[in-house]
C-alpha cells in the first residue's frame, strides 16, 4: 500500500483535539488548516480514520492538485486524474465543490465541469459512464478551488462520520456526534472521573462520552464507508481492524455518566439512542427540571449544551433557566468542573459565573464559546 495524503474535515475550534486523534493512529506530516487536518499514510490508515477518529467529519483522500484559472484547465486537470482505476462505471457519483478567491466563481460550475471530465474519461476509456445521484451516491468526489489552485479528492467516509447509527430520531437542534465528541476531549476528559449532561437533550453527550470511556471506535457500531465502494479495498483487512477494534473495547463501565433534561420526551429519546448504541447499562438518564439539578460527589465533569434561544420549549423563559443554572453550579456543584457551550453571550452572563476558559468553536454556522467554570 503506497502512502496518500489525506484531509480530515472538523468543526472550527477542534482542529488541535483532530490533530491529536490523527497523529495517535500514526499519521505522518500532520498539518493543521482551518476546519481540518492534512496527514499523510496508507490505506489502512485511512480505514483506521473512518473506524476510529471520533471529532472528525470526513476523511478524504487527495488525487490531485493543479492550477484551474479556467473552466477548461479544471476540465484538463480532473480528466488526467485515472478515474477508471478508482472505481467501477456502475457506481453512482456525486461532485461537491467550493471556490474561492478564483476565476470561476459559482461551485455548481466547477462541479459540473469536473462531472463532465469524470465522464468522459470513463466513456473514452470503458464506453460506459458512471450516473450522477446527488442524494446518496457511491462515490463523493470533492473539489476545492482557491485562489485558481483546485484540489479534487475522494471522499473516503460516504456519509458524514457524525452518523455513527444510534440515533433514533434526529432532531434540529441536537448537538452532531463528532461536535459532542470533540467538546469532551477538548475539556480533557477521558473517562476517569464522572460526566453529568444536565440539559442532555437526546443524549448525545453522555452517549460519546460512553463510547470513549468503553474505548468503543465510533465506527464499529454497524455503518459503512466510502472507501468499502472503490477499486482495490481490502475486505480482509477491513475485517481485521474492526475486529482488532471490537476486541480493544471495554466490556463493562465504572466510571458515572448521567444526563437529564427537563423534556421527558427528549430523555425517552436518548434512552433509546443509548439502547442503539448498546450503551444503556453505562449511561442513567432522568427527567429533571434544572432547579433541581445536583451533580452529586465531586470531582467530575460536567458538560453541557444549553439552549441558545430566548425562549424554550414549552414557553420557558431561556433568562430563567440560566438563573437557575447559575445558581445549580454555585450552590450545588462544589468540587467540579462545568463546560457550556454558549452561542449567546448575554444568557451566559445571567449564570452569574465568570468563566475561567473561552475555547472559540463554531457549531455548524453557530459562533460559540466553550466555557469553563472551576467550581471551588
Amino acid at each position: 500500500m503506497g502512502n496518500h495524503r489525506f484531509f480530515a474535515t472538523t468543526f472550527k475550534g477542534l482542529e488541535e483535539v483532530l490533530a491529536g486523534e490523527v497523529a495517535a493512529l500514526g499519521g505522518e506530516e500532520v498539518g493543521i488548516g482551518a476546519g481540518s487536518v492534512s496527514f499523510s499514510g496508507d490505506m489502512a490508515l485511512c480505514y483506521r480514520g473512518n473506524l476510529r477518529l471520533r471529532s472528525a467529519n470526513r476523511v478524504v483522500m487527495l488525487l490531485s492538485g493543479f492550477p484551474a484559472p479556467t473552466p477548461a484547465a479544471l476540465y484538463e486537470g480532473a480528466r488526467d486524474i485515472p478515474w477508471t482505476e478508482l472505481f467501477a462505471p456502475e457506481r453512482t457519483i456525486a461532485v461537491d465543490a467550493t471556490v474561492r478567491d478564483s476565476g470561476i466563481t459559482h461551485s455548481h460550475f466547477a462541479a459540473q465541469k469536473t462531472k463532465d471530465a469524470v465522464v468522459d474519461r470513463f466513456r473514452d476509456a470503458t464506453g460506459r459512464r458512471p450516473d450522477v445521484d446527488t442524494a446518496s451516491p457511491d462515490v463523493r468526489i470533492v473539489v476545492r478551488i482557491v485562489r485558481d489552485a483546485a484540489s479534487v479528492s475522494l471522499d473516503t467516509s460516504g456519509e458524514s462520520l457524525n452518523r455513527r447509527g444510534y440515533r433514533a430520531h434526529p432532531t434540529e437542534a441536537s448537538l452532531k456526534e463528532t461536535l459532542a465528541a470533540g467538546l469532551i476531549l477538548l475539556a480533557g476528559w477521558q473517562g476517569g472521573e464522572p460526566l453529568v449532561d444536565p440539559a442532555c437533550g437526546a443524549g448525545t453527550i453522555p452517549i460519546e462520552a460512553a463510547l470513549i470511556a468503553g474505548n468503543i471506535a465510533p465506527g464499529s457500531l454497524g455503518r459503512s464507508f466510502g472507501f468499502q465502494r472503490l477499486l482495490g479495498y481490502d475486505r480482509k483487512r477491513w475485517e481485521r481492524l474492526l475486529a482488532e477494534a471490537r476486541a480493544e473495547a471495554r466490556r463493562s463501565g465504572s466510571v458515572r455518566i448521567e444526563g437529564s433534561d427537563v423534556s421527558p420526551e427528549a430523555v425517552g429519546w436518548a434512552i433509546r439512542n443509548a439502547q442503539n448504541a448498546k450503551l444503556a447499562e453505562r449511561i442513567r438518564f432522568t427527567a429533571r427540571s434544572i432547579r433541581i439539578f445536583s451533580p452529586g460527589e465531586g470531582p467530575g465533569t460536567i458538560l453541557c449544551n444549553p439552549p441558545y434561544g430566548t425562549r424554550l420549549p414549552g414557553g420557558t423563559q431561556a433568562e430563567a433557566f440560566y438563573r437557575e443554572m447559575g445558581e445549580a453550579l454555585k450552590k450545588r456543584s462544589r468540587g467540579w468542573t462545568a463546560f457550556l457551550l454558549s452561542g449567546n453571550p448575554e444568557l451566559t452572563g445571567f449564570l452569574g459565573l465568570k468563566a475561567s476558559r473561552k475555547i472559540p468553536v463554531m457549531n455548524g454556522p453557530i459562533d460559540c464559546r466553550l466555557l469553563k467554570y472551576e467550581l471551588y
